[in-house]
């Protein structure tokens, strides 16, 4: 038989959730709590005094961290029941702990004298934390009843922003003298009686305050006790200044392993210290924050707020995500010709579109990811586009030809199950591309390349995706009747003229993609009506397996800025001859 200690994490989580179950499903213990029982509730008096019991047991039991948890899951009514039976002097933690969504439901109900005794109990650093995030006209009602001096570092506190570092610092640390030995800071530390939470060294300064070094917790331990404090100290802490930025701190304390790290100001005095408890913090609100952000989501939009406020949070999100849907669904309208003649396309267009988003929200999550650990320098982007082209180059021709071949033995069309390889290796090309670009392009302009990328990156390969795959299937006649239906999309791309400004401003881009293309065609690779079919499988496998990171970006580009010439037969008999021929753009000369 296991036995729980009284504090033990699981029987901690057990009472937590035993508490979220009777005040979410109870609604007699909310309505008792809150005095709003009603009749029919009322003849049910044993079984909810039994309940209102167990639940004032639960919450005096529980910690403050596990309490906050408690709020954040509970609705609106069971929240402030829930709030009424925390204690006074508990309150300020368990606020502190909470996440800044449900203050609103809880503060409102408090008065001003009620706050102020809950914020009374946290050092200054916490209760700076709680006043950033109120009201202007309730922070100053509560500065003006604090002591003065206490009020003076508040505001001190308040000048920094909340991702820097002196928005989050502790002012309670210990410092020490480098001529004191051993045994006096021992001494010391014992008629003190208690130290700051996380204090795993002390500081050494002179009379002004200014840093000479740190003095760790064991090196007191493990030294002669005569010696002195200027003899065994780190000389050479690792420091932070006031105003720079949380996020990077929170790397070097990662890479450093720290727990505590002094706070200094220009003239190098010692102003606070840094702890990993702070730090934690800072990784966790930050995770959080971009999470949300990437779903569209406001910082403090709450699970349980009410239905107008979560509609508002979500109108600016859905209206931007409505906009990309409408682009894709005007280029599927541009090919509804095509759609109707042949219906199979149909039915294979989410298929080209979907992996090809999931090939870019890949991308983008490493590279984003990669960014946040300052691991991309400048001089890497050239290898991280070649990389990712190249990925996507194996993964479109192995999943590609898997489809193809599925495609072709569905619908018992060779031709049409190349177009579904080509199309997936060019979308995936496309995707790769851009799933490198849109990070850095964001980081340029001063974004944060973790919002809204996700929503580009799904705009770019579903109106890409579906544009490609139709195009390359356009105007699909009769085999009998007219030119292999296969090539026929692949050979209008190729033979389009470069009519447009934007068009001429590509060559660049679209040179190798003209040579590869021009290559095919050298070699005289003609289609007649007998043996066509095999035929266009050899141009597609040419076409494909010739520069094919070129070859996606020249005909996604030519294809979206020029205009199509085609050339039929007279007669159905007429021997019909299909040839790639390079782009008449005469500046172009690798050939």
């Amino acid at each position: 038989m296991s036995v729980l200690h009284k504090k033990s994490a699981r029987l901690r989580d057990e009472e937590r959730a035993r508490l979220i179950w009777l005040l979410s499903t109870d609604k007699a213990v909310t309505s008792s709590l809150l005095g709003k029982l009603t009749l029919a509730e009322r003849y049910d008096d044993g079984t909810l005094a039994d309940d209102l019991a167990e639940v004032e047991v639960l919450v005096s039991h529980l910690p403050p961290p596990d309490l906050a948890d408690a709020l954040e899951a509970l609705p609106y009514d069971a929240r402030n029941a829930l709030w009424r039976l925390i204690a006074d002097d508990k309150r300020g933690e368990v606020l502190l702990e909470a996440s800044e969504s449900v203050w609103g439901d809880l503060i409102d109900k408090m008065s001003d004298r009620e706050l102020l005794f809950t914020l009374q109990n946290l050092d200054i650093d916490e209760q700076v934390y709680i006043l950033q995030h109120l009201p202007q006209d309730l922070t100053a009602r509560l500065l003006a009843e604090l002591p003065a001096e206490r009020r003076a570092r508040i505001r001190q506190m308040m000048r920094y922003a909340d991702n820097t570092v002196g928005a989050i610092m502790e002012f309670e640390v210990i410092t020490v003298r480098p001529e004191a030995t051993l045994a006096a800071v021992q001494r010391y530390l014992r008629r003190l009686g208690k130290m700051p939470e996380n204090t795993d060294k002390l500081f050494v300064t002179t009379r002004n305050k200014l840093l000479l070094g740190e003095l760790e917790l064991q090196t007191i331990l493990l030294n002669d006790a005569q010696k002195r404090v200027g003899d065994v100290m780190e000389g050479d802490p690792v420091t932070f200044q006031p105003h720079e930025e949380a996020e990077k701190v929170a790397r070097t304390f990662e890479r450093d392993n720290l727990l505590s790290a002094a706070v200094i100001d220009a003239d190098g005095k010692l102003m606070g210290r840094l702890t990993i408890d702070e730090i934690v913090d800072v990784v966790y609100e930050e995770t959080d924050n971009d999470l949300r952000r990437m779903g569209g989501l406001s910082n403090d939009d709450d699970v349980f707020a009410p239905v107008s406020k979560a509609v508002k949070t979500r109108w600016a999100w859905l209206a931007v995500n409505l906009c990309t849907a409408f682009i894709a669904s005007r280029v599927i309208d541009g090919f509804e010709h095509t759609i109707s003649q042949l219906v199979a396309l149909a039915s294979l267009m989410p298929i080209v579109a979907g992996i090809g988003g999931n090939t870019g929200n890949q991308t983008i999550t490493m590279i984003v990811r990669a960014m946040a650990l300052q691991h991309i320098q400048p001089g890497s982007f050239s290898f991280l586009i070649l990389r990712e082209m190249g990925v996507a180059v194996i993964n479109g021709l192995v999943w590609g030809g898997i489809m193809g071949a599925v495609t072709w033995w569905l619908y018992s069309d060779p031709q049409l199950g190349a177009v579904m390889t080509l199309a997936m290796m060019l979308n995936l090309l496309m995707a790769a591309m851009m799933g490198v670009i849109i990070p850095m392009v964001m980081v340029k302009l001063g974004r944060d390349p973790a919002v809204g990328s996700s929503v580009m990156i799904t705009a770019i390969t579903d109106t890409g995706g579906f544009f490609i795959f139709l195009r390359s299937g356009d105007d699909f006649p009769d085999v009998a009747d007219g030119p292999p239906r296969s090539l026929r999309g692949i050979s209008a791309i190729a033979t389009r003229p470069a009519r447009t400004p934007m068009a001429r401003l590509l060559v660049p881009t679209v040179a190798a993609t003209v040579t590869s293309i021009t290559s095919v065609s050298d070699h005289g690779l003609r289609c007649s009506s007998a043996g066509r079919r095999l035929c266009q499988l050899k141009v597609l496998a040419a076409t494909i397996t010739i520069t094919p990171a070129s070859t996606a970006i020249g005909i996604f580009a030519i294809t979206s800025l020029s205009t199509v010439t085609r050339s039929r037969s007279t007669t159905p008999a007429a021997r019909v001859e299909t040839r790639l021929r390079p782009l008449p753009i005469s500046t172009l000369t690798m050939v």
